[in-house]
């Protein structure tokens, strides 16, 4: 289970200033996909109960507990005594991790966290009843900490049902399922504590937090519930002390489905983006910028070309609400387009000279993409690198976190990629494939120029 230290800190891959979004429509004619979505909680609000009156959710933890999984992950590790030329490597020693997993589809696809499943060379599963399965790699999002996984087998499986996080209510009891401590179908209750909390000064995050007792080894389990419908994948907890202490938080369902179709779909994450930048308003902000209003979202620049600036939207702006749904904060903003692709319009309401004006925009494509790997953040190579690098193609080491590769940090940073492998490195999704379908203990050779011009080469 990711930790936060201290006070709430994100370790997190993101985006910057520009918004990015998602779409996901709830559709209970027809799905888009083979992943089983609940009816909205106004259907149920007219033929159920669904609250357990006398706080009993048997019903709810036995229908999630057959569909949460434990996760291994056996990475090897040997790091060279010469990194650039790959002389003197020692022997790779294994490393073990684990975590949970949820089981979506009868035929075996799972979903958890990225850093879950990051930088493996094997992946077993073992369901409820035990049995264990070789698992494969499918996609991931470093962004939003979620993987897709898939297991061969001939049986059906037991999987969880999407419900809507968007109707969840603070204060609505949830259960949390997972493998902590690696002790399989571990179940606690709490409440929603709040929605759309974000972690991350400039992140994309949008996260449910609760008060459901979530521990290392959670991390990938689900959160459900009082009806046994996902409406999170526990992701992270805050402590002092790497264990639970009162609060944690989950990717909501709503987005995890958003992800994990577009990787059943397309291959990668379809991200778009509104186009503006600034930040949310406050008391304080709200003087420093001369406005009246202390809550929404205000608009400090436009992206060039982007959607809001062919809709009108302006510097100035407050985004006060998006299609109906009331912003108040940067994570409202996220979480409101956070289910949507590319091209889609979404109605977008300001505050501009004391009026409200509503206006059609229609998202655009992010053409910037990111990606983690062994301490190292990848970036696709901008325009600008392009003309000053004199290339066309290519992947920006944009930063290092792994404390073996510090000793080549200046030869590494904002350095670009060209090949790993003998394989043309065009841009991320290209790179994330070939690495995480890397076999174990396989070492691959880069060739990389750097940020001075120079051309190294060097084995990962």
């Amino acid at each position: 289970m990711k930790r936060i230290s201290g006070l709430f800190l994100v370790a997190l891959l993101s985006g910057a200033t520009t918004l990015g979004a998602y779409k996901l429509v709830f559709d209970d004619n027809a799905n888009a996909s083979s992943l089983s979505v609940a009816p909205s909680q106004a259907v149920y609000a007219k033929n159920v109960s669904y609250l357990p009156e006398t706080g009993d959710f048997t019903a709810a933890a036995d229908k999630a507990v057959h569909a949460v999984v434990h996760v291994t992950n056996v990475s090897y590790r040997s790091v060279p005594n010469n990194f650039f030329f790959g002389y003197g490597q020692s022997e790779p020693q294994p490393q073990v991790g684990t975590g949970s997993g949820v089981i979506i589809t009868e035929d075996g696809y799972i979903v958890t966290n990225n850093h879950v499943v990051q930088n493996a060379s094997e992946l077993e599963v073992t369901l409820n009843n035990n049995k264990s399965y070789k698992a494969k790699l499918v996609g991931t999002d470093s962004n939003m900490d979620i993987a897709l996984l898939k297991i061969e087998t001939d049986e059906k499986l037991p999987y969880a049902t999407f419900g809507n996080s968007d109707d969840i209510k603070v204060g609505e009891w949830v259960l949390a399922v997972g493998n902590p401590y690696n002790l399989n179908s571990t179940v606690t209750a709490g409440i929603v504590s709040a929605k759309a909390r974000n972690l991350s000064n400039d992140g994309i995050q949008s996260f449910i937090q609760t008060d459901a007792a979530v521990n290392p080894g959670n991390s990938g389990g689900a959160l459900v519930n009082t009806r046994g419908e996902l409406i999170g994948i526990n992701t992270m907890i805050t402590s002092m002390t790497g264990s639970y202490v009162g609060y944690s938080f989950a990717v909501p369902s709503n987005i995890t489905r958003k992800i994990i179709e577009d990787i059943m779909e397309y291959g990668n994450v379809q991200r778009g983006v509104l186009g503006v930048k600034g930040g949310e308003l406050n008391s304080y902000a709200s003087k420093e910028l001369g406005v009246s209003e202390t809550q929404g979202f205000y608009i400090n620049d436009i992206v060039k070309g982007s959607g809001a600036e062919k809709a009108g939207l302006k510097k100035g702006d407050i985004i006060v609400d998006i299609d109906g749904r009331t912003i108040n904060s940067f994570a409202d903003l996220n979480n409101a387009i956070a289910t949507k692709r590319p091209n889609d319009v979404v109605k977008v309401g300001v505050h501009r000279d004391g009026e409200l004006v509503n206006l059609p925009v229609k998202l655009s494509k992010n053409e910037i993409n990111t990606f983690k790997y062994n301490g190292l953040e990848l970036q696709d190579v901008t325009s600008s690198d392009k003309k000053k690098f004199n290339i066309n193609f290519g992947v920006k080491v944009t930063e290092i976190n792994d404390e073996s590769l510090m000793p080549y940090y200046d030869e590494l940073k904002d350095g670009i990629i060209l090949s790993i492998g003998n394989v043309k490195a065009k841009d991320v999704d290209t790179v994330s494939k070939l690495l995480s379908n890397r076999k174990p203990n396989q070492r691959l050779r880069v060739e990389m120029v750097t940020q001075n011009g120079e051309i190294v080469r060097f084995l990962i």
